[in-house]
C-alpha cells in the first residue's frame, strides 16, 4: 500500500491530457484550496476531482469492493475518505467553486468518450 501514489495517477493524467487537447488550461493539485483538487480551472471557477472507486467508496461499483481481511479497518478508512471528500466539496462550493467529480470507472475504455464529452460540457456550462 505504501507504493500507491495520491498524485499523477493514470486516470488523472488521461483526463488532463484530454482537457489540454481541448484547449483548457489548468493547474494541478493547488494546495491553497480545500482537498488539493486534481485539476483547477480558474477561468471557469471549476475544480475537478478524479477519484479511485476503491479509495473513495464509489457506491454500487464493483471496483469499490472491500477486502475480506481487516474489513472493519477498511470500512472506517474509506468512510473517512468519503466524509472528507464531501466536506472539501462543500467548502469549495461555499467559496464559489464548481465541483466536478470523475470516478475511475467512468473513464474506462467502455465509458470514456461519453464521460469526457460530458465533462467538457459541464465545464463550459459553469461559466
Amino acid at each position: 500500500m505504501a507504493k500507491i501514489s495520491g498524485k499523477e495517477t493514470r486516470p488523472e493524467i488521461f483526463v488532463r491530457k484530454f482537457l489540454f487537447a481541448k484547449g483548457f488550461r489548468y493547474r494541478k493539485n493547488v494546495p491553497s484550496l480545500p482537498g488539493k483538487p486534481d485539476i483547477v480551472l480558474r477561468k471557469y471557477r471549476t475544480v475537478v476531482f478524479i477519484h479511485g472507486c476503491f479509495w473513495h467508496g464509489h457506491d454500487d461499483c464493483p471496483r469499490a469492493k472491500l477486502p475480506k481481511t481487516r474489513s472493519t479497518f477498511w470500512r472506517q478508512k474509506i468512510a473517512a475518505n468519503s466524509a472528507r471528500d464531501k466536506e472539501n466539496a462543500k467548502l469549495l462550493m461555499e467559496q464559489g467553486w464548481n465541483v466536478i467529480t470523475i470516478w475511475q470507472c467512468e473513464i474506462t475504455v467502455k465509458h470514456r468518450t461519453k464521460r469526457l464529452d460530458t465533462l467538457t460540457n459541464e465545464i463550459r456550462d459553469q461559466s
